[in-house]
C-alpha cells in the first residue's frame, strides 16, 4: 500500500525552510551552499527536486524570473504550531501537559528557559496569549 504523503514537511523539507526561514528567498545555489556548509552532502539535483517537489506540495513559493528564487509559503511559527500539534496527538495521546512533563524532565531545560517558561505561564493566567 503505498504510503499517504503527509501534511507537514519532511526532514529534509524542514532543513531548506530553516534555510529560507533564516536566509529570506534564495535560489537553488545559495540554499545547496548554506546545506553543504552544514555538512549536508547532497547533489546540487538533489537540492533542486526537493525544492520543486515542495513547491508542487505548497510548501515554498517559487518567483517567475531567472534565477530562480523561493522562499517558505507558511511563516515558521504556523509550520512549527502544525508539526507541534501533529506530535502531541500521535506521541502524547493529544495532551500538551505530557509534552510539557517529558520535555522538562528530558529534555535539559536551562534555568533561563525555565524562567522564560514561568513568564509565559504567568502571562497566560493573567489573561494574555504569552505570545
Amino acid at each position: 500500500m503505498p504510503r499517504r504523503a503527509s501534511a507537514y514537511p519532511t526532514e529534509a523539507e524542514l532543513e531548506i525552510l530553516n534555510v529560507l526561514w533564516s536566509n529570506g528567498p534564495s535560489t537553488v545555489r545559495e540554499v545547496h551552499s548554506h546545506l553543504q556548509s552544514q555538512q549536508h552532502r547532497t547533489a546540487l539535483t538533489t537540492t533542486l527536486k526537493l525544492l520543486q517537489v515542495m513547491t508542487d506540495k505548497g510548501v515554498t513559493l517559487r518567483n517567475d524570473s531567472r534565477p530562480h528564487s523561493y522562499r517558505p509559503a507558511l511563516p515558521q511559527r504556523q509550520v512549527q504550531a502544525g508539526l507541534l500539534r501533529d506530535m502531541v496527538e500521535r506521541a502524547f495521546e493529544g495532551s500538551a501537559h505530557k509534552l510539557l512533563v517529558r520535555a522538562v524532565q528530558d529534555m535539559g531545560i536551562s534555568e533561563q528557559e525555565l524562567q522564560e517558561v514561568r513568564k509565559l505561564i504567568d502571562e497566560r493566567r493573567d489573561g494574555g496569549r504569552g505570545d
